[in-house]
Order: C-alpha cells, then structure tokens, then sequence
C-alpha cells in the first residue's frame, strides 16, 4: 500500500509533468480550479488548485473532501502512484471503476486530453 508521502510524490510528479507538457495537454491543464483527490485506502485527502498548468496541494486532511471542489478525484494511493508511474492507463481505470473522476462537463472536456 502507498503510503501518504508517496502519494504527494506522485502529486509532485504530475504537477511536474503537467508544466512541462506542450500542445494540446498544456492547454487542458492551464485551468484555475479548486482540486481534491481522496485516497480511499487511506483515507486521506489532498487538496488544492490545479491552477497555470500544475497542481498546488494547500492541505492533506483526514477523511473524504470536507467541501465539494471543482475538479474531485478519488482513488486507492497505489493507483495513484501506478498512474503517475504510466503503468495504469487512466482509461482503463476510469471506465473500470478504480479511479472516479468528477468535474463540471465543460472541465471533463478540456481534461480529456490529458486522459
């Protein structure tokens, strides 16, 4: 099981990612909106902006999300890390059921392509 400093790792790590990227995928994560992923297994909350292209984490609390955030991820800390990782296809994991992912619809359309 992750645990909660790999978790902000891979947090990190995708936030990286997300400002290094170009065309398309740049565009889609230049949104400015409030961001929580809770991890399931551990029952822990990150939360904070995805904002100018990357993710800035404010707060890790306890529990589910205690406010309804703009962009709501949730999912066990080791799908986290597999995902950042590339070895869980987003797809696969979302049309699965492992990884729920909520969001306005026009936010789910720009965030397909970083899908």
């Amino acid at each position: 099981m992750a645990t909660i400093d790999e978790c902000r790792a891979a947090l990190d790590r995708l936030s990286e990612n997300l400002a290094g990227a170009d065309g398309g995928v740049r565009g889609a994560a230049a949104l400015d909106r409030s961001l929580s992923c809770h991890i399931t297994d551990l029952d822990r909350t990150f939360t904070g902006r995805l904002d100018g292209g990357r993710i800035r984490v404010d707060a890790v609390t306890p529990g589910p999300p205690a406010t309804k955030a703009e962009i709501r991820l949730a999912m066990t800390g080791d799908d986290l890390v597999a995902l950042v990782a590339g070895n869980l296809k987003f797809a696969k994991a979302w049309t699965s059921g492992r990884v729920k992912l909520e969001a306005g619809f026009r936010d789910l359309l720009r965030l397909k392509s970083l899908l």
